[in-house]
This record gives C-alpha cells, sequence and structure tokens, in this order.
C-alpha cells in the first residue's frame, strides 16, 4: 500500500510540475510589462528599471521561469549575489531551515505565490487564503446536497425501474446534466431571489460574510449559501442519481443479493447491508472528481451570485490581468486535484478490497 501510494504521490509531483511550466508560459508570452501593471500609475523610466530588477523581468524568459520554480517549490536555491532576484527579500513565507553553501543558501519554506499586480502588491498567498475557504464551504455544501439526494434518488430509481418515477427522474437529471451553470445561476436567482423574494426571503447576490448596515461589524448570513449550493450542486446530483440507479442495479444482480434475498432479507435490510456499500464505489469517484472540478468550477456560480471566494477571484484577476493571482489559483486547485485524487484512491481501495491502486 505505501509504495502504491508513494507512486501516486511521484505522479501528482509530475502533473504539479507540468501545470505549473504551462501556467508560467502561458501568461508570460501574453503581451503588457508585468512592471507596469504594478506600478500602475506611478511609471517613470528609472523607476520601471528598478522594479524590473527587482522582481527579475529583466531576465531572459528561461531565467524568469527558474525563479518561479524556485519560488513556489519548497527546497529552493537563493544567490548571495547582491542585485539578483530572490524571494528572500519579501516576508510572504515561513523559512522552515535555511543552509549556508556557500555563494548559495538552500531554503527550505513553504511555496512563495508572489504579489498581485492590482492589489497594492497584496501576497497572493493571503488573497487565496482569504477566498479559498469561501469556495471550499461552498463546494462541500453542494456535494453534500448532491450526495445525500443523489443516493437518495438513486436507490428508488433502481427499486422502480421502468416506471414513471424511474422515467421522470431521468429526464430531470439528463436536463440537470445539459443546462450550463451560469444558466441555472441567473435564473435561480432571478427567480427565487426576486421574483418569489418575499416567500424565499433569499437575496439574488451575496456572500457567507456581510457586514451591517452601521458598519459595526461582520457577520455570517448562511441564507446566502442556499441558492448558489443547490446551481453548484445541479450536475453531480444528476451524475450521482443515474451512477447510483446503475451501480445498484448491477449489484442487485450478483449472487450473494440473491443469496440474501433467499434468506428472507426485505429489500431495505438488503441494501442497508450488502448493495449499498458496494454500489458506492463509482459514485465515490465520481464525487471526489466533481468536488475537486468544483473549485474551479465554481467561477460562474460565485460571480452569478458575488460570492467572495477563489472563482470570482480568478474572474476580477482575468479582468485586470493581475498574472501572479491567477497563477497561483490556477497553482492551488491543481495541488488540490492532485490530493482528492490520491485520497479517493485510497477510499476507493477501502470500500471494495480486490481493487488495488494503480
Amino acid at each position: 500500500m505505501f509504495q502504491e501510494v508513494f507512486r501516486k504521490v511521484l505522479y501528482g509531483f509530475f502533473t504539479l510540475f507540468g501545470v505549473v511550466t504551462a501556467v508560467f508560459f502561458l501568461f508570460n508570452i501574453l503581451p503588457g510589462d508585468p512592471a507596469r501593471m504594478l506600478l500602475d500609475e506611478r511609471q517613470d523610466a528609472e523607476l520601471l528599471e528598478n522594479v524590473r530588477k527587482k522582481y527579475g523581468f529583466d531576465e531572459s524568459l528561461g531565467m524568469q521561469y527558474f525563479y518561479y520554480l524556485n519560488d513556489v517549490s519548497p527546497i529552493s536555491f537563493h544567490s548571495k549575489e547582491k542585485g539578483k532576484y530572490s524571494c528572500l527579500q519579501s516576508h510572504d513565507y515561513s523559512v522552515l531551515l535555511k543552509v549556508d553553501l556557500g555563494d548559495t543558501n538552500l531554503v527550505l519554506k513553504s511555496p512563495y505565490l508572489r504579489q498581485s499586480f492590482q492589489k497594492n502588491g497584496k501576497p497572493v498567498s493571503r488573497i487565496i487564503a482569504e477566498t479559498l475557504p469561501n469556495t471550499a464551504i461552498l463546494a462541500s455544501v453542494a456535494i453534500g446536497i448532491s450526495l445525500l439526494f443523489g443516493v437518495l434518488l438513486g436507490v428508488l430509481s433502481s427499486l422502480y425501474k421502468d416506471r414513471f418515477f424511474d422515467r421522470f427522474i431521468a429526464v430531470v437529471s439528463t436536463v440537470g446534466m445539459s443546462v450550463p451553470s451560469f444558466l441555472s445561476a441567473i435564473v435561480f436567482a432571478w427567480v427565487f431571489g426576486f421574483v418569489l423574494k418575499r416567500y424565499t426571503g433569499l437575496n439574488m447576490t451575496g456572500s457567507l460574510y456581510e457586514v451591517d448596515d452601521f458598519g459595526e461589524g461582520i457577520y455570517i448570513q448562511l441564507k446566502n449559501l442556499i441558492l448558489p449550493a443547490l446551481v453548484l450542486g445541479i450536475r453531480p446530483l444528476a451524475v450521482v442519481i443515474q451512477l447510483m440507479r446503475n451501480s445498484l442495479l448491477e449489484v442487485l444482480h450478483q449472487d450473494y443479493i440473491r443469496t440474501a434475498k433467499a434468506k428472507g432479507l426485505s429489500s431495505f435490510q438488503m441494501i442497508k447491508r450488502h448493495a449499498l456499500k458496494n454500489a458506492l464505489n463509482p459514485v465515490v469517484t465520481a464525487i471526489s472528481g466533481w468536488f475537486a472540478s468544483m473549485l474551479a468550477g465554481a467561477v460562474f456560480v460565485e460571480y452569478v451570485f458575488n460570492w467572495n471566494g477563489l472563482g470570482k477571484e480568478i474572474v476580477d484577476a482575468l479582468n485586470t490581468l493581475d498574472q501572479p493571482v491567477i497563477m497561483g489559483a490556477v497553482l492551488v486547485i491543481a495541488c488540490l486535484f492532485v490530493l482528492i485524487n490520491i485520497l479517493v484512491d485510497v477510499m476507493y481501495s477501502w470500500l471494495d478490497p480486490k481493487v488495488r491502486l494503480s
């Protein structure tokens, strides 16, 4: 088991290396001068030159790529030569160990994601730390809704196979998978947050934390979570229903289920004790993928509902060409993808001992 997990971690490392490389070159071949973006209105030739030298923008693209790898890597090397770019000039990371190697320092540190071009040099790591929890809460609630109702409706659909209820759920699932999230978000916000507001009490837009009318403090507004979580959970709900139905139908035709039925167990006991656990394997795999996707796919939902999460932050950064924020957010999401996939593989092998990590 340890060797298999290690191999997965190694594959994940190479995946992240590919993501870092692709993201860096994608955003650094775009037109625009990073130094000018960083300075905004405060531009003169001498200041621009100092900023380019300080952040390594005056170096070749290959050297800038090495600097970026060095910044995001937990293990990095830093020259002691004055005038050379080094993230050690910043304090937006924590140093765990520093080893003197003569002209170079070997540093064990937390990844350095640099500073925003547009938010007065605010560290990207702090921006992500402030917005990612909101997105994680939104995605978790959406997954919880889709898993709870998806498994229940999937079980019912398998028990009433080819009847009206089963066909109705199939149609609803197809529609749920087909409608884009941004369209669902607009419809839900308008219907439940505007047309039916007097009955629902819900707002068209709003985040988890809001400032009161007198500016005396920040309070949690849980009702603002309802609509975006429902919209974000529609597509995984449709997938879970169909996966659960098909998987359970397959399991119910196994020999051990026939044996359990012959012993006189009711349908409820048979599903609860024997069929449900094995039928959950494809559901767990799908849910894991959807959870990771939600962290990236919540962009449109957060933007429509004005939910202050990482998705909305990415849209704002794209609008203002804030490259460090975009690159840092994509890298963090990629890390979460890899981590979740590893955890799911372990969970999958636990649910079905016949399955081994591969």
